[in-house]
């Protein structure tokens, strides 16, 4: 075992594996494999504008290269995060002195183009349309957020996933198959944890192994076992961008499990942001929007749990005040559902926003004064403690030409099932002296 303890790398292990053809990448199947959109752009040798969407460590920039040279084309690598207009214009100087001397064309390749402002992706558009470069650019965010319209227009935009654990595994192998780790063995449980670790990041994966193979050369340990992993890897959080689609998505996961009545997929969830480092609070205030949203009526305890489960975060913190609101993200998901409190609120507002504004009944009306009073403010209104069932059959409440309204509908779920027999039998009552009865 001589190799493994006593020879290093040339190359980091995520450059040494870099695939330098299609043919070569691990996982984008649906992006390069046969008969797809990548694949067959190579084939007829038609460069695009694109713009690659995807997570960290999923192999942007290595495509985008891969295409310069399957075109034959000059690559330029220009970051978002350390480049301005300047930058720009350099690389368009660079793309004509180029196409001046060899004619040979352009792919600019941007990084992170979602940092630049408008003003910055806006000038590549000239050159887009000129057809000086063909223009790539790679993001972890949400093009149609971050990327302008003028820009996303002229670019085809292609989704890349995380690979799989399969995926993943086909990396080790080829590590191994390169004699980079040929003299190291990894028990099962290993191969595990290492990709459970990696979180669907090539990059990351290949980091770690690489960070497994220097603690083995220190440790001459020729075996690896989970348990090796545990002792010698620092591992950062989960994938988790606070302010990204990450967040968004998974907040979004969380809710809908809460209103399809799932505890497990509310507690995964909900574990999941905590794990990506998402604020307790945030996820509090959203617990409780879910009890007001998606239960309400049919079981109004949920709302007094939500509110409950914040405070209890508030006193106690993390990680203890964590379980206060894992146990109200279960109680939402089992409470008996109902929306009718929110659609009818939503349908009142919307009324209300385009209606006119129409007076308050006579009856309704407040008579502090005696001026008041001699106007009729107050006449005839009719005191519900007074009436049988402390219900006045039969009165108004809403202005004129709007007695047949009904926004508010309960379910047959929870308590809005009794609060539906409730207003049945106060209809009945309506009917009743309605017929004067």
């Amino acid at each position: 075992m001589s190799d493994l303890f006593h020879t290093e790398p040339k190359k980091p292990l995520a450059e040494a594996l870099r695939p330098a053809t299609l043919d070569e990448v691990v996982g984008q199947q649906h992006l390069i494999g046969p008969g797809k959109p990548l694949r067959l752009a190579v084939e007829a040798g038609v460069p695009h504008s694109m713009i690659l969407w995807g997570p960290p460590g999923v192999g942007k920039t290595t495509l985008a290269r891969i295409l310069a040279r399957s075109f034959d084309a000059e690559f330029i690598p220009i970051s978002a995060v350390f480049s301005g207009v300047k930058d720009i214009r350099e690389a368009v100087d660079r793309a004509q002195a180029v196409l001046a001397q060899s004619g040979r064309a352009t792919i600019l390749f941007v990084d992170e183009v979602h940092r630049f402002n408008k003003a910055q992706q806006d000038a590549f558009l000239p050159y887009v349309e000129s057809g000086l470069f063909t223009f790539i650019g790679a993001t972890t965010e949400n093009p149609s957020f971050e990327v302008n319209s003028a820009l996303l227009s002229r670019a085809q935009v292609y989704v890349l996933d995380s690979l799989s654990d399969d995926e993943l595994k086909a990396l080790l192998a080829r590590a191994r198959a390169k004699g980079t780790l040929a003299e190291l063995d990894f028990d099962d449980d290993a191969i595990d944890t290492l990709t459970g670790y990696a979180d669907g990041d090539a990059r990351r994966f290949l980091n770690l192994l690489e960070q497994t193979r220097t603690a083995a050369l220190a440790r001459k340990v020729g075996r690896v076992s989970a348990a090796f992993l545990a002792e010698v890897l620092t591992v950062n959080a989960r994938r988790f961008d606070k302010g990204g689609d990450a967040f968004y998505d998974q907040i979004s996961a969380l809710h809908k499990s809460v209103r399809g009545s799932s505890p497990d997929g509310a507690l995964y969830w909900l574990s999941r942001m905590l794990d990506g480092g998402a604020d307790p609070r945030y996820i509090a205030r959203r617990l409780v929007r879910m009890a007001w949203e998606d239960i309400g009526l049919a079981d109004p305890r949920a709302a007094r749990v939500a509110l409950d489960a914040a405070d209890t975060y508030e006193r106690l913190g993390s990680p203890e005040g964590e379980l206060a609101l894992g146990q109200a993200a279960i109680y939402l998901a089992v409470a008996a559902k109902s929306n009718a409190s929110y659609k009818a609120y939503n349908e009142a507002r919307a009324f209300v926003k385009q209606d006119k504004s129409r007076p308050v009944p006579v009856h309704l009306r407040n008579a502090p004064t005696k001026l008041m009073k001699e106007l009729g403010y107050g006449h005839d209104y009719r005191y519900a403690h007074n009436e049988p069932y402390a219900y006045a059959a039969g009165e108004t409440y809403l202005p004129e030409g709007l007695e047949d309204v009904s926004w508010y509908e309960p379910t047959d779920r929870g308590l809005e099932a009794k609060i539906g027999e409730k207003l049945a039998f106060l209809r009945q009552l309506d009917e009743e002296a309605s017929k004067g009865t």
